[in-house]
Formats: structure tokens, C-alpha cells, sequence
């Protein structure tokens, strides 16, 4: 969850680099080295005493944890602010706006996730990348995306946060995100909308990697972007292309 510096700056700020011809977001699921978090005894209940201590570690003077506090609370658990497991923190916690833990959304998502401590959220970890796994849970969390991603003063998601945020989420997973992100890349869209949103994860979910299954007439089902006869002949002609070169990398 990259930090922001002020209530209003854009959503996700993800460095892009050139690789093999495609822009590749820097968000990842790469965590600092970290030495094993200790085990915690059954005895050791959550005190929510405690926690709002913890709390105050990182808040500032008007009880939220803002961007600096944010920094110095990833470095603590020893994950990257980008890193998809913030995003699914701030999921649990409720958070309303990206870079910044207010004390109610602390105190109700540590008590739901029973950590008063830095140990005990480091030994959550496992069960925060499971919701990944989990059909109902991705869905929700990439729903809450949109909204914790977008500006609260407009309704859509500039262009840059949703590649950012769809790399975040669909990158490792969706045989054709690189297609599709090719495509956003070319196209003159500036903002993508909440439908827009929602229905790429389902055309990521329901659509055949070589788009042999996709339904042309009920385009307007997915309204990916608008997806035209032509944008869907040329991404064909991307998945095409990709899957033939992959092949041939196989049997070389």
C-alpha cells in the first residue's frame, strides 16, 4: 500500500520500468529480510489496551497514522509499503483512504485479527496472503480496491492508479494482463469507472486465454473499457502472438 504524502495526492504512485517491451508496475509481493517473528504463547491474549499503545506508536497528534507513521510502521513488520499483503491489512482494517490507519479502523481490524503487537500481525501473514486464494475474499478485496485506490473527490480511478492497482491484484495470476495491459497503455482512456472495474475481473475470470470463448455480440456484458470489434480482433492478435511464441520457446 504505497504512502501517501497528502490526503489528496493520487492513488496507487507505481514506478514502471521497461521489460521485454511491456511497462511493469513496481508493486509486488516482495518483503524486507526479517528475522523469524517470535512465537506467541496461547497465554498472550489480545489487550486492547495494548494495542491502542501500539497505535500510538505511529500516529500523529491528530490520532491517525499518516505517511510517515505508515513508513516506519512497514518497516517495523518488515514489508514493502507496495506490498499486496498492506492491501489486504487495510482490507480487514476497513481503512477508507489509501496511507492512512485512523484509531477506529485500527483498534476494529487488530481486535478482528487478535494483534495487539508487532509479532503477532508478522504471524498473520500466512492467513493475509490465504485471502488471496480465496474466491469470496479476492472478490471483496478487489472490490474494496477500487474505492481505497480512487481519490475520495471523484467517482473513477484515473488510468494510472487502476493499471497500477489491476497489476497489484490480476499481474501474477491473469494469463492476459500483459495483453490487457498493452491495450490500456494504447488506448485514450484516462479514468476507468466502477463497472468498468468490476467487469475486469470478470472477463479475467470467464474469458479463455486465447479469447476462443468470448462472446462478441454480448460484449456489453463485460464492458471492459468498451471493448469494439477491432480492440478485441487486435488483443487477439496480442494472446495469439504470445501463446504461439511461448510454444515455440517450449519445443526450442
Amino acid at each position: 500500500m504505497p504512502v501517501k504524502k497528502k490526503r489528496k495526492a493520487s492513488g496507487v504512485s507505481a514506478a514502471v520500468a521497461e521489460d521485454g517491451g511491456l511497462k511493469k508496475c513496481k508493486i509486488s509481493s516482495y518483503c524486507r529480510p526479517q528475522p523469524p517473528a517470535r512465537l506467541i504463547s496461547g497465554e498472550e491474549v489480545f489487550s486492547r489496551k495494548k494495542c491502542l499503545a501500539w497505535f500510538y506508536e505511529y500516529a500523529g497528534p491528530d490520532e491517525v497514522v499518516g505517511p510517515e507513521g505508515m513508513e516506519k510502521f512497514c518497516e517495523d513488520i518488515g514489508v514493502e509499503p507496495e506490498n499486496i499483503i498492506m492491501l489486504v491489512l487495510a482490507w480487514k482494517l476497513e481503512a477508507e483512504s489509501m496511507g492512512f490507519f485512523t484509531k477506529e479502523e485500527w483498534l476494529k481490524g487488530m481486535t478482528s485479527l487478535q494483534c495487539d503487537c508487532t509479532e503477532k500481525l508478522q504471524n498473520k501473514f500466512d492467513f493475509l496472503r490465504s485471502q488471496l486464494n480465496d474466491i469470496s475474499s479476492f472478490k471483496n478485496i478487489y472490490r474494496y480496491a477500487f474505492d481505497f485506490a480512487r481519490d475520495k473527490d471523484q467517482r473513477s480511478l484515473d488510468i494510472d492508479t487502476a493499471k497500477s492497482m489491476l497489476a497489484l491484484l490480476l499481474g501474477r495470476t491473469w494469463p492476459l494482463f500483459s495483453v490487457f495491459y498493452q491495450y490500456l497503455e494504447q488506448s485514450k482512456y484516462r479514468v476507468m469507472n466502477k463497472d468498468q472495474w468490476y467487469n475486469v475481473l470478470e472477463f479475467s475470470r470467464t474469458v479463455h486465454a486465447d479469447l476462443s470463448n468470448y462472446d462478441e455480440d454480448g460484449a456489453c456484458k463485460y464492458n471492459v473499457i468498451n471493448f469494439h470489434e477491432n480492440k478485441i480482433l487486435k488483443i487477439r492478435r496480442y494472446a495469439l502472438s504470445s501463446i504461439d511464441e511461448n510454444n515455440s520457446l517450449k519445443t526450442s
